[in-house]
């Protein structure tokens, strides 16, 4: 109680003076300035602005934008119950997707959730990649190199590795792309605007410069705004299809979203590619800078829409499976996506969220958690690499356990039955562009739609005709 007191005491006088300030001084003289900048610049632009100041270089902040624009909090399921009754038990549904079912080894995965492309070295360090694959691979599902080459850890501790043919280099020939399950040719990416050079930089590491094939005296490396040697999309469009003639695995092709996307996928659909990677505006990174993750893009959602629109009206739906990547973290995003016509989803931020989960209080407060994470990062030697995996691990079983509860309200036995007549929104615009139903308008009770839910009542009135 005393040292309460006296602490009050102390702070007394400040308090009166700073109160005083603030109620009598002209503005410019005053710190309640100080919240009226704040209001109008807001925190963020305020602390990047002095960053900047600082350094006099473009910044590069981790994890991507804070500006996300995809409305996935209008659109809402549809769940049956009497016209249409629930799925009996939910051991009947499915959560088993395939990626590029027509490929020679087709990737059959027992979830639709994928770890995305973060790379040892550009992105993470290495005991954290071994444990994103190690928990990918107890809730069977992949995970990705992205940006980097194939390591023998990684490669060990997952069950399925998608591998990226990327702007780098460092993922190619026979050795490497031998090793995978699936691979990617990454052209873009969402949180760096597409596709812009972007040089890495990395501490002294052998283990590293052995896996990127660098040499001893080099500090640093780039990956291009251009495959190498390609300078037209007729060079794409072969580079594609030479790297299917070579492998039987699934060979997709990732883009970052842009509203240039039915362009893009028309040069796509020449490929023949088994997947498409939709990279949304809202995607992470280990660092970029934040015009390209604020100002440059096309949200995930728009993205995923407008794809699906453009194959299907093109009669090319059937021809590729789809991954849809940016910002996504909730199984409510993930089903909602899959409704929409994506074939499974990639998360990152969110999967090293899960991944570090308690451990995060060994940095906290001193560090971001993200030290525990990054490849450049201060504390990596203290990530627990099996705890790591079993939390990512329970993570992707938590999503799929209420996907499935999800699914069977809405009477599915499969993740891939979801379509858009299990979607409804408030707002009319979406309605209009996703092609669902806006749910202020009533659904139609004509007669042929009286007879068709009679008939499906009859049906379930002879199923269960003891309960009556």
């Amino acid at each position: 109680m005393l040292l309460s007191w006296m602490a009050m005491k102390m702070m007394d006088p400040m308090m009166d003076e700073a109160m005083t300030k603030m109620m009598t001084e002209d503005y410019s003289d005053n710190p309640f300035l100080l919240v009226t900048a704040a209001e109008k610049l807001t925190p963020r632009a305020a602390i990047e602005a002095a960053i900047r100041a600082e350094t006099g270089m473009e910044l590069s902040r981790p994890l991507g934008s804070p500006n996300v624009l995809s409305p996935w909090n209008k659109i809402l399921l549809n769940p049956r119950q009497l016209f249409e009754l629930p799925t009996q038990s939910i051991q009947q549904i499915s959560s088993k997707t395939v990626i590029g079912p027509k490929a020679k080894r087709p990737l059959v995965l027992d979830i639709p959730i994928m770890i995305t492309g973060m790379s040892y070295g550009g992105s993470l360090s290495l005991p954290m990649k071994i444990a994103l694959a190690k928990g990918a691979a107890l809730a069977g599902t992949s995970t990705n190199t992205g940006e980097s080459a194939v390591t023998a850890e990684e490669r060990t501790a997952a069950k399925f590795l998608i591998g990226q043919y990327h702007r780098g280099g460092w993922l190619s020939g026979q050795e490497q792309l031998g090793q995978l399950d699936a691979i990617e040719i990454q052209l873009g990416q969402g949180a760096w605007g597409g596709a812009v050079e972007e040089p890495v930089t990395y501490r002294k590491d052998k283990h590293l410069q052995e896996t990127w094939q660098l040499q001893d005296d080099t500090r640093g490396a780039t990956i291009y705004s251009r495959m190498p040697d390609k300078n037209t999309p007729q060079d794409y469009i072969k580079m594609v299809n030479s790297m299917k003639s070579q492998y039987d695995v699934p060979v997709g092709v990732k883009i970052a979203g842009t509203d240039f996307i039915e362009y893009e996928l028309a040069v796509i659909a020449q490929t023949q590619a088994d997947y498409i990677v939709i990279d949304g505006a809202e995607g992470g990174t280990s660092s970029s800078p934040p015009t390209l993750q604020d100002d440059l893009g096309l949200p995930t959602l728009y993205s995923l829409v407008r794809t699906v629109t453009w194959l299907k009206e093109n009669n090319l739906r059937d021809r590729f499976s789809i991954i849809i990547a940016g910002g996504m973290s909730t199984p409510g995003h993930f089903l909602k996506a899959m409704a929409l016509g994506a074939d499974a989803v990639y998360i990152g931020t969110i999967a090293l969220m899960a991944a570090m989960q308690a451990q995060a209080l060994k940095v906290l407060p001193q560090a971001p958690p993200s030290q525990l994470a990054l490849y450049n990062g201060r504390m990596t030697d203290k990530l627990d690499i099996d705890k790591a995996a079993k939390s990512l691990a329970n993570f992707l079983s938590s999503c799929t356990a209420e996907m499935k509860l999800a699914a069977q309200a809405l009477a599915k036995q499969a993740f891939t039955e979801l379509s858009l007549d299990d979607l409804v929104t408030v707002d009319r615009d979406l309605a209009e562009f996703m092609g669902i139903r806006y749910a202020g308008s009533a659904r139609p009770s004509s007669g042929k739609d009286r007879s068709v839910q009679h008939s499906q009542t009859n049906h379930y009135q002879m199923q269960d005709a003891p309960l009556q």
